[in-house]
């Protein structure tokens, strides 16, 4: 069976921009749609079936960071984030929003090219995959984790977890016991092609606390070893 060819939806409202994009994206052998406006993006993800949304935050009518709260809500489409603000507070906002990724503008073409295929490596399973777990799933602290179907379920509920979220907790579980610093999950989820802020993994455990923790502040699965990093306790599966 042949791959399916990746489709990448930008959404800018800037001509130049959505026009180099295009152009690097096509080269790629990538489909791409383009939309210039955060109010058609929700009807574009459910027409188009993007791999890959590169969202800008600065866009007439909806802005970015609302797209991404309302796409979050019912897609785990990886969503590179673009903004022409440079503020550690408007990336941590993004991210915490679920953004996988965040290039700041003016930024170079092929670095976007490098992250959206980073993104694109984390390959994932279609919708029609079977429910039930795979024979290699771990069975952890009263998780399911497959990474087969790239799905947990928490005791019998399918827990909604981004891209992103999955790998951290896929990567932490599959060396239970262990302390991963911040720069081994960035090698293990981002992979090692380019700078990712130490901090954006922060971000993404503390999203992703509050989907597997019965307490998020007193966190009992993924635990913080100060100065360290994480550890994933086991617990009784």
């Amino acid at each position: 069976m042949s791959s399916k060819t990746p489709r990448v939806l930008v959404v800018d409202d800037e001509p130049g921009i959505i026009k180099t994009l295009k152009a690097y994206l096509e080269a790629e052998s990538y489909e791409v749609q383009a939309v210039t406006d955060g109010d058609s993006v929700l009807s574009a993800v459910q027409s188009f079936q993007p791999d890959v949304i590169i969202l800008d935050v600065m866009l007439p009518g909806m802005d970015g960071i609302e797209v991404l709260r309302r796409l979050r809500q019912e897609s785990s489409v990886y969503v590179l984030m673009l903004s022409a603000r440079s503020e550690e507070t408007d990336r941590i906002v993004g991210l915490r929003m679920g953004a996988d990724d965040y290039v700041v503008k003016p930024f170079s073409p092929r670095e976007v090219m490098a992250r959206v295929a980073t993104l694109l490596r984390r390959s994932r399973t279609s919708s029609g995959v079977s429910s039930e777990p795979a024979d290699n799933s771990l069975r952890l602290a009263g998780l399911r984790i497959d990474p087969d179907t790239r799905r947990v379920w928490k005791a019998d509920s399918l827990v909604d977890l981004t891209p992103t979220e999955f790998d951290l907790l896929h990567a932490l579980a599959a060396n239970r016991g262990r302390v991963l610093s911040r720069d081994q999950l960035i090698d293990h989820v981002w992979g090692n092609h380019y700078y990712i802020d130490e901090r954006v993994v922060d971000v993404h455990i503390r999203r992703l606390r509050r989907k597997i923790e019965a307490d998020p502040s007193e966190s009992r699965i993924v635990v913080t070893v100060r100065g360290a990093g994480y550890r994933f306790e086991e617990g009784d599966s």
